[in-house]
């Protein structure tokens, strides 16, 4: 069987999309979503897409939610449960050294890595207060768009 260079270029072109497809709806943009894990995380803050931290990161939070950073965000069981097993089925990948869990996102390599150009007075500004304040920047991020290209650092 004779394979003709437009067969081979179409094979090299339709693996390159797939590639580019899925680098790009890994890269920034987080489409996993659970209305109770919607509704109970984010009444209080953004509910953070679980592939920012790993399952063991999200177990040791959900096991805590009476101390929740200094707050008692506690559930009945079945709506812990539930949203538990969402968060560990869509966690990302663990890409700690350590072996004791992060549980703050702010914290992770991976989070570093990808803001260590802003500047303290972006974290001190009045209108982003923290770097757990994703919205503050970026605009889509209660929807799970983080692309570096839909940023908008307050003034």
């Amino acid at each position: 069987m004779k394979i003709s260079k437009r067969s081979i270029f179409c094979a090299f072109l339709a693996a390159g999309l797939c590639w580019a497809g899925m680098a790009s709806a890994d890269d920034h943009f987080y489409t996993a979503t659970d209305p109770t894990w919607k509704s109970e995380c984010g009444s209080c803050h953004i509910a953070y897409p679980p592939q920012l931290l790993p399952a063991s990161s999200w177990r040791a939070l959900m096991s805590g939610l009476d101390k929740h950073f200094g707050s008692d965000a506690s559930l009945d069981p079945q709506t812990a449960a539930g949203i538990a097993a969402f968060l560990e089925k869509n966690a990302g990948r663990d890409r700690s050294l350590s072996r004791t869990p992060a549980l703050r996102i702010t914290e992770t390599r991976w989070f570093v890595h990808e803001h260590d150009e802003v500047p303290d007075r972006v974290w001190k500004n009045p209108q982003v207060k923290s770097a757990a304040n994703c919205t503050a920047c970026h605009v889509g991020g209660d929807k799970g768009d983080f692309d570096e290209h839909s940023i908008r650092i307050p003034k």
